[in-house]
């Protein structure tokens, strides 16, 4: 038999499948000897060529009786018939006798893969000559075996038309298998896939895979290619980075222009303003030992023998790389470097800037040399209360940033998007908020590592447009460390369509990707995966202001009819709506007669306490549902009605602190959505003030709600 090349042939997939233990036909090539059939048995001939991936079509399949004579000189007219495919030999197979069902899909297709971006995929669907019309009804099942088990596979499995189908599930069916053999089938299907490592396979595709006689699950026909694994990524920065980037020691800038206005002069103006040590703050500035009143360097050269944790380079994109290979030349001068500037591996990038800079890292790292770690190129900055460190170029008049140091870390591709997210949640009290830019070194995965070392962090909020190559898998393990440590991580991936992965890639040189593929990585890895910038922000805001629990029994207190019943619209799936024990029902009851309001409210959920509650209602009613079932109270406040007092400041302020501490006493969450227009945004600061999520409406409060409840 010859070899072949980049292709798994037939013979090659059976013992490789038949060595992790799964069913596969009796076989044996015609030019190996004895084959393991009786005279007149069943059998299947198939001719096995190079690069041969559908044999039937091109007359390479012959069904006949075992009479060796006869198979010979077949095959022998199918290598003829094969002319453009270089011959490997006549493969005799076992005629399996499968089980079928009219008019219902019994053949499955399975595909192992190996992804570059998620390592080793199990992707299970409907099988057969109608595969691609069963598709569409019932999707393929994909498992990233990095995080999923075959017990969990098994679950999914069970669920899927196909399973159903296997198991009898279907009304008017009887099983054709059971769980048992199809957990066993599945952890083949795992142990395979070291057999296809080693052998340095990336792809073999089972179609069709059925049922024999006995429910044994029996491919019957096996595919792939041979592909070298890519090659080990360089060694990791420095993980000093971390510090050296939120609470860096001294900070050094280089681009600093004396006209007001310029990006490199709004970086400085902002960074002054810093908690730094005295004299920890310099300026990389040629034929100047002093500007605008701060000491500076002549050169990067300077660095090597004065270095700093963190070094801003606000410079064009040829001067930033250059900047970076002095830095690897002599050794030293930075912790961290943070790229202002675009053009560098990007769209605007037509000198191969970028690429030149990372193989300067790369070669540097790869020989054991010291190297700065890299965040951008295309960075805004970033923003880390404990040391008030404001590096974006977005004056204070724009953007004010008061934030107190708190739990929440937000990590951002896109500036824009942080910026706005901090413009809308000013409230937020936050470790830091980090515009990462183009991932050329540090990425997505570093900075979701870093947070998970760091004891302040509870939440990390992500918007990402592109993985780094490689990253979308480290990601969802670096997801997966932090979900382990008890933090929560919500993410915004961009470029999910056509035309965002085109917007993603001009804007960010970042490569969008297989959304269906990231999203089932992601969310296997614990991720919550907002499908709207609306479901995000309001997540962020609940997550915000309760870093810990999780929302299943949800009480809705209101003074507007229509807010009462979208509610109660709104509340299934992951979570339902609060119930009142009978204690509760009467203490409601009391509350509402000792506010008034007999007569006009009913003590029932979702309650409706009409325009005529005032902020003593609200607080005495509230009082009822937090001591009742509820994890999560959602209080509808239309401010509109005279009751309730929206002008004054300090009557606002008392109300929130005392809603708040009510929340804190009671260790549950509260949240409040105010509907009106921009008459009623100094009510709304009241109440954020007070560290309590706030809403624009009824309905986005549950939205944010529920992609919290339904987190895996």
């Amino acid at each position: 038999m010859h070899g072949t090349t980049g292709f798994l042939h037939e013979g090659r997939a059976y013992a490789l499948l038949a060595a992790a233990g799964l069913r596969v036909p009796r076989h044996g090539f015609l030019e190996s000897g004895p084959l393991p059939f009786i005279a007149g048995e069943p059998i299947v001939l198939k001719g096995i060529a190079d690069q041969l991936w559908h044999k039937s079509d091109l007359g390479a399949v012959h069904f006949a009786s075992f009479d060796l004579d006869a198979l010979k000189a077949e095959a022998a007219a199918m290598q003829a018939r094969l002319p453009k495919h270089p011959w490997v030999g006549g493969l005799v197979c076992e005629r399996v006798a499968f089980q079928r069902l009219p008019g219902l899909p019994t053949e499955a297709l399975v595909s192992l893969k190996r992804d570059p971006e998620a390592g080793w995929l199990v992707i299970i669907g409907v099988g057969g000559l109608q595969a691609d019309a069963w598709a569409a009804l019932a999707p393929p099942m994909l498992w990233p075996l990095a995080f999923v088990t075959p017990e969990e596979a098994l679950a999914e499995l069970r669920a899927h038309w196909l399973g159903r189908t296997w198991l009898g599930l279907q009304r008017g069916t009887t099983a054709l298998t059971d769980e048992a053999r199809l957990l066993a089938f599945l952890q083949g299907l795992w142990r395979a896939v070291e057999g296809l490592e080693r052998e340095g396979v990336s792809l073999l595709e089972l179609n069709p895979v059925v049922l024999d006689g006995a429910g044994l699950p029996t491919a019957l026909d096996g595919v792939g290619t041979l592909e070298a694994a890519p090659a080990s990524p360089g060694a990791a920065p420095d993980p000093a980075w971390y510090q050296a980037l939120l609470n860096p020691g001294s900070l050094v800038l280089a681009g600093v222009s004396s006209r007001e206005g310029t990006v490199g002069r709004i970086i400085l103006e902002n960074a002054r303003k810093a908690l730094l040590p005295a004299d920890s703050l310099r300026l990389i500035k040629p034929g100047a030992s002093e500007f605008l009143g701060l000491p500076c360097l002549e050169s990067i050269a300077e660095l090597a023998t004065a270095p700093t944790d963190q070094l801003i380079l606000s410079l064009p994109a040829r001067q930033t790389l250059e900047a970076v290979e002095q830095l690897c030349r002599q050794g030293g001068g930075a912790t961290v470097v943070y790229l202002v500037a675009g053009g560098l591996g990007d769209g605007a990038d037509i000198e191969g800037l970028g690429q030149r800079l990372m193989a300067c890292l790369h070669e540097h790292r790869r020989a054991g040399q010291w190297t700065p770690a890299i965040v951008g190129p295309n960075g805004l900055g970033l923003f880390s209360p404990d040391r008030a460190l404001n590096t974006f170029f977005i004056p204070e008049a724009k953007l004010p940033l008061h934030a107190r140091p708190g739990h929440l870390a937000l990590v951002s591709q896109s500036g824009a998007f942080l910026i706005t997210r901090l413009s809308r949640h000013a409230g937020l009290g936050l470790r830091a908020a980090v515009a990462i830019g183009n991932q050329m070194d540090l990425r997505c995965s570093d900075f979701l590592l870093g947070f998970a070392s760091d004891p302040a962090v509870k939440v990390v909020g992500a918007y990402l447009e592109g993985f780094a190559p490689g990253d979308l898998r480290a990601t969802a393990e670096a997801a997966r460390t932090l979900r382990a440590s008890g933090r929560r991580l919500l993410l915004y991936k961009g470029g999910r369509s056509q035309e965002g992965m085109a917007a993603a890639s001009s804007h960010t040189g970042a490569l969008a990707g297989d959304h269906a593929l990231q999203a089932s990585l992601l969310r296997r890895a614990g991720v919550m995966l907002a499908n709207r910038i609306e479901t995000f922000d309001a997540a962020l805001a609940w997550l915000g202001a309760y870093p810990a629990g999780r929302p299943r029994a949800v009480a809705i207190m209101t003074n507007a009819g229509f807010e009462a019943v979208a509610a109660a619209d709104l509340l299934q799936g992951p979570f339902r709506s609060a119930r009142l024990a009978e204690a509760g029902i009467a203490t409601l009851a009391a509350t509402i007669e000792a506010e008034g309001l007999a007569g006009l409210v009913s003590p029932r959920l979702p309650l409706d306490l009409t325009p005529m509650a005032n902020e003593s209602a609200y607080l005495a009613a509230a009082k009822v549902l937090l001591d009742s079932e509820a994890d999560v109270v959602v209080m509808g406040l239309v401010p509109l009605t005279v009751r309730l007092e929206t002008t004054q400041l300090e009557a606002i302020q008392a109300f929130a602190s005392t809603l708040a501490r009510m929340a804190q006493t009671s260790g549950k969450w509260v949240g409040v959505a105010v509907e009106g227009g921009p008459l009623y945004d100094l009510y709304r600061q009241g109440l954020q003030a007070a560290g309590l999520p706030v809403f624009l409406s009824m309905e986005e409060a549950l939205e944010g709600l529920r992609l919290i409840a339904a987190e895996m």
